[in-house]
């Protein structure tokens, strides 16, 4: 009964929080104002995702009481998710530098690992491999990149937060699958935090995330990517397949800006997701990436839980098709008029 009170207490605290955001937003005027990079028509309030900054924060203290949540992985989130969220707060309603985001990025992502103690040995065609201090290198890298990631595919109405939302509550079912159902309470209460707010950023929005919750996402989904392997290695790989349409759409577009010579930290509109919006639609685009993530990307990442599919194969028939989708949308390439 108690989980049930916190699950509606998180959502209504999410959702309170922004409805008393957009209405402050409005009175400020702190608006984001359409351009030609944008996907938007009209001036639409900014920053709702600090509701779920702020309802998920408060209650990771309530599920490490509970003895539902590790006081390391508690501390990690904690540091972590406060330092994400208040550099894009800050970016948000003024400009933080690149070379300033990107440093407090890896300070936050450096403090998650250090809570976690570093990364866990992965599993690979059955073999378990502690890859030491290299392994570090790649899960610090890993959590900035999911940071930077989900706020370049926070672009269009719902996106990020439908993205979120099915990700978290596919996972809670893979542990399901896989009995790790002790593994749920950080996802779950994620989702329900993310659902508080998607109540007023579904298409068409009547508020926008902005960095401050975009950022905070990416990061926080990473670190419990990387807690859960500690618990069951072959379970980060389930989470890597289900994020397969943010993680492919924002690489394939980031190799292709490099490749180009443009300014990768720069705002543009040349993703897979923001070529299909223009086309279709914020809402059908939204939609599919629910559909897929559903339909396509679970089913994939419960196989691979339950050793019913080889964790590369799982990768290479979950990201391939994706890979050739983000090909078809031109993902990667200017904004054509």
């Amino acid at each position: 009964m108690t989980v049930w009170w916190l699950l509606f207490g998180v959502f209504a605290v999410s959702w309170l929080l922004t409805l008393c955001l957009r209405r402050y937003a409005l009175s400020k005027s702190l608006m984001d104002i359409p351009n030609e990079r944008s996907a938007h028509s009209i001036p639409t309030p900014r920053g709702g995702g600090v509701a779920i900054v702020v309802s998920y924060l408060l209650v990771l203290p309530v599920l490490a009481e509970l003895d539902l949540l590790g006081t390391d992985v508690l501390y990690g989130l904690l540091g972590a998710g406060l330092l994400v969220a208040l550099i894009g707060f800050a970016d948000d309603h003024g400009h933080i530098a690149a070379r300033w985001r990107l440093l407090g990025h890896f300070i936050a992502a450096a403090w998650a690992l250090y809570w976690l103690g570093g990364f866990a040995p992965v599993e690979l065609f059955g073999v378990t491999i502690d890859l030491g201090w290299f392994g570090h290198l790649l899960a610090l890298i890993y959590l900035v990149w999911m940071l930077n990631l989900y706020n370049f595919m926070d672009g269009i109405d719902g996106l990020a937060s439908i993205e979120a939302i099915s990700v978290c509550l596919g996972m809670c079912l893979v542990y399901w699958f896989s009995e790790s159902v002790y593994l749920i309470w950080a996802p779950v209460m994620l989702a329900t935090a993310v659902a508080g707010f998607l109540w007023w950023n579904f298409p068409p929005a009547r508020i926008f995330m902005g960095d401050a919750g975009s950022g905070f996402l990416g990061l926080i989904l990473g670190v419990i990517t990387l807690e859960v392997a500690s618990h069951k290695p072959v379970l980060l790989w389930s989470w890597i397949i289900l994020m397969g349409v943010f993680i492919v759409d924002a690489t394939w577009t980031l190799i292709f800006r490099l490749i180009r010579g443009e300014k990768v930290y720069e705002a543009h509109s040349s993703h897979g997701y923001q070529h299909a919006a223009r086309r279709f639609g914020h809402k059908k685009v939204t939609l599919t990436v629910l559909v897929i993530n559903a339909g396509f990307l679970l089913p994939i990442s419960i196989f691979v839980a339950l050793y019913q599919m080889n964790a590369v194969v799982g990768l290479v028939t979950a990201f391939g098709p994706l890979f050739f989708l983000a090909y078809l949308l031109n993902a990667g390439k200017a904004k054509t008029r």
